[in-house]
């Protein structure tokens, strides 16, 4: 089961406050703007900032 849509509208980054993009491998949802990636286990978003890992 992935994230649902009504879900990702309302998630933010706990950081910025910005909007979060799925991955294109479901694996994590990453911030717009400081681009950390917030980790997707057993379909459900772990939102704590110390299990984010940066990306560019």
């Amino acid at each position: 089961m992935a994230i649902s849509k009504d879900l990702l509208e309302i998630l933010v980054c706990p950081v910025c406050k910005a909007t979060l993009d799925l991955k294109a491998d479901q694996s994590g949802l990453k911030c717009v703007e400081c681009h950390r990636v917030y980790p997707i286990r057993d379909d459900i978003p772990v939102m704590l900032v110390d299990e984010a890992k940066i990306e560019e």
